[in-house]
């Protein structure tokens, strides 16, 4: 059974229906936009798309939305006829105002009134449904031309094809542009591929490569951005790191100079003068303190010069006889000593205004040469005496210029005479060699007793002085030159040792750092013991952690010499243990 919207009579078919709605439309309507009446339903239609077409076209936009959004029913034979049914009631339930039954219908039950919209949508349709009759007059197919030239039919977004009404359109691009869409058509097998990033969901697989080929370049690109930034802060870290290197670098190479400056300063390798110069200086200062009188000054550089020239020893520091006093000091005195041997004379020289602080091994020299000029067994010295220390320093230069330790020569530069350099063992066995004493170089380079002592060298120096320990008398005057002994820093001359009550072992040494007054101490008729004690060594003295001794053993030959000099060229020490 179908019930008329309109006034609501019942009727049992559809075709019933449709002759009782054109009852309806027959009777008076009224315009629903000016509220004009009394003309019929083909009147009204006109009257609207030619007093009304604004309004008019509004709402028939709006009713092609709605036509969209609502047109989804299975059948589309049963929604179109539905919705004119809709539509037709919609027409009457807005126009025909005065028909008794309308006044007492409520609200449809389809909620057809529901938006102004729908007007438009009604006349809409209903002139569709009236033109589809045959029995139409010519006034209303003419109206049905106006309405079509003035609304344009839908046309397709995507390809630009036009349609009938808004329902083929639908149909037109859910079947033709679904892939775009991505929304299937009902009743269709076809597959669905889910983005496995993202979880889309694609009707194409082509479609869903292309989307994750996105997804990739986008984390790619992302990936290339973290690359960059991590390759800006890479090229920062490596700037900051070289920044560091070269600070660093420039530090150590300042701190270098530094130090080479203060062991060119501490050798006398910096340019600042000889020992001409240095006594000059300080001299001048002796003077400007009230230290020294003027001609005391004058006196002095007077020697100097003269000293200077002719190559020898001023002996202003020489302190002689110091060996015969050390002599009768033990045979007359040290209870506490078992046995005593003394090297052959040996002349103290101490350190003056020109050699102070660098001049030691110059100063051991002479003590040592001194010995060797009083010992008729180097002949080979005769006629010499003993030099002053810029004389000392020529005559090691004339040795290098020989071949002998051509390292050594190298690491002075090949140059002594006018500086303040150092010198030690080595450069001391050059000398001795090229005035052809045969002499030796020991080496005890580590420690070989408790808390870093050298207990070795102790007993390699009694070992060179005594033959026969036992047996012998208390003081022995022995025959061997006294040794040099180098460390650290400083240098002394070996005169002797000590054996004790004890067994303990004590060195005799000359420093070149004590002055002559101490040391003419020594010399008085009853030398004390607090005299010989500074000229003591004991094992615990003596905790450098490498010492160098130099000991004479005689003359070479000319042969001997030559050999000595090829050998120098690969020279090394001999070690102990």
């Amino acid at each position: 059974m179908l019930s008329c919207n309109i006034c609501g009579i019942t009727v049992t078919s559809e075709p019933d229906m449709k002759a009782h709605l054109i009852v309806h439309m027959e009777n008076e309507v009224t315009c629903p936009f000016c509220k004009l009446s009394g003309v019929n339903y083909d009147e009204m239609c006109f009257h609207i798309e030619a007093a009304h077409f604004e309004q008019n076209e509004l709402e028939k936009n709006f009713e092609r939305i709605n036509t969209i959004q609502y047109g989804t029913s299975n059948s589309r034979k049963d929604s179109t006829l539905q919705c004119r049914m809709e539509v037709n009631s919609s027409i009457h339930s807005a126009c025909a105002s005065n028909h008794p039954k309308i006044s007492a219908q409520g609200p449809p039950n389809n909620g057809i009134l529901k938006h102004k919209g729908f007007y438009s949508e009604n006349l809409t349709e209903s002139r569709k449904f009236l033109k589809s009759k045959e029995k139409q007059s010519d006034r209303t197919k003419i109206k049905g031309s106006i309405y079509e030239a003035v609304y344009s039919p839908p046309e397709c977004p995507f390809c630009g094809k036009i349609e009938g009404c808004s329902q083929d359109m639908e149909t037109h691009v859910k079947t033709e542009h679904a892939d775009i869409l991505d929304t299937p058509l009902e009743d269709c097998n076809q597959p669905l591929y889910d983005c496995p990033i993202c979880g889309l969901i694609c009707t194409n697989y082509h479609i869903l490569q292309e989307h994750v080929d996105l997804h990739l370049e986008e984390s790619s690109f992302g990936q290339g951005m973290d690359r960059v930034q991590c390759s800006r802060d890479l090229e920062l870290a490596q700037q900051l790191q070289q920044e560091e290197d070269r600070k660093r670098r420039s530090e150590e190479s300042r701190q270098e100079m530094e130090e080479f400056q203060k062991l060119q300063r501490q050798y006398g390798l910096n340019n600042s003068g000889g020992y001409k110069q240095q006594q000059l200086r300080n001299m001048e200062i002796e003077v400007n303190r009230g230290r020294m009188h003027p001609s005391e000054f004058h006196r002095r550089k007077a020697d100097m010069m003269e000293s200077l020239a002719i190559g020898i020893d001023d002996e202003k520091t020489k302190t002689s006889g110091i060996m015969e006093a050390l002599y009768r000091y033990y045979q007359n005195a040290a209870t506490d000593v078992r046995r005593v041997w003394l090297s052959t004379v040996v002349d103290h020289f101490h350190s003056s205004f020109g050699d102070k602080g660098w001049g030691c091994g110059y100063r051991n020299f002479q003590m040592l040469l001194s010995s060797l000029l009083q010992n008729d067994a180097y002949d080979c010295l005769k006629g010499m005496s003993v030099p002053c220390i810029p004389k000392i320093q020529s005559m090691i230069e004339d040795a290098w210029k020989e071949g002998f330790d051509p390292q050594g020569a190298s690491q002075l530069n090949n140059r002594l005479q006018g500086t303040k350099a150092w010198i030690g063992a080595c450069e001391v066995y050059t000398l001795l060699t090229s005035l052809r004493i045969k002499c030796r170089i020991i080496d005890f380079h580590k420690s070989t007793g408790p808390l870093g002592t050298h207990p070795r060298l102790f007993e390699w120096i009694l070992s060179y002085y005594s033959s026969e320990r036992e047996g012998s008398p208390k003081v022995v005057c022995t025959s061997k030159p006294p040794i040099y002994l180098q460390y650290q820093g400083h240098s002394q001359t070996v005169v002797g040792i000590e054996e004790r009550k004890n067994r303990t072992l004590c060195l005799l040494v000359f420093d070149p750092g004590c002055p002559s007054r101490e040391m003419q101490k020594l010399l008085k008729q009853d030398t004390e013991a607090s005299s010989v004690k500074q000229l003591r060594k004991f094992v615990g003295n003596l905790k450098h952690k490498q010492y160098q001794i130099v000991a004479v053993e005689g003359v070479l030959s000319s042969e001997e010499k030559i050999a000595r000099r090829q050998a120098s060229q690969v020279f090394t020490a001999e070690k102990i243990p």
